[in-house]
């Protein structure tokens, strides 16, 4: 049995592979941060589980009257950006701290997965005596 064979190890595999496809986009977008008529793109995160669109979101629960009533992760995180693209006299659509914003968010994503998979795999390691 190898490790692609576990799922949670092929699952971390595909998330690593996918932020380093990720941050060659983002790259790219910086790079032609100045051609005309560019317009940046980006990857769509990779769905494991596909149950998870018909799950019912999280709420926070009030145990008390004076509690204020928290919000839904869409409505916390919204995006105060219009979704168009602001384009400049040259057509280029490139928006510099934006993509900046999302290579430092891609960054710590791989960071975090890179260490989960590290521990997950040091954690097999010890279940099986080779610590």
């Amino acid at each position: 049995m190898g490790l692609a064979d576990i799922p949670i190890f092929s699952m971390l595999r595909t998330r690593l592979d996918w932020a380093q496809a990720r941050q060659r986009v983002l790259a790219e977008n910086v790079a032609n941060s100045d051609t005309p008529n560019f317009r940046p793109s980006d990857l769509a995160s990779p769905k494991f589980d596909s149950s998870s669109a018909t799950a019912q979101p999280v709420r926070l629960a009030t145990t008390e009257s004076g509690h204020l009533p928290g919000l839904n992760a869409a409505e916390a995180f919204r995006s105060e950006r219009p979704a168009a693209h602001d384009l400049r006299p040259t057509g280029n659509a490139v928006n510099i701290e934006d993509e900046m914003m999302k290579v430092a968010a891609n960054q710590m994503d791989y960071q975090a997965v890179s260490a989960l998979y590290t521990r997950s795999l040091n954690l097999l390691k010890t279940a099986i005596g080779k610590s």
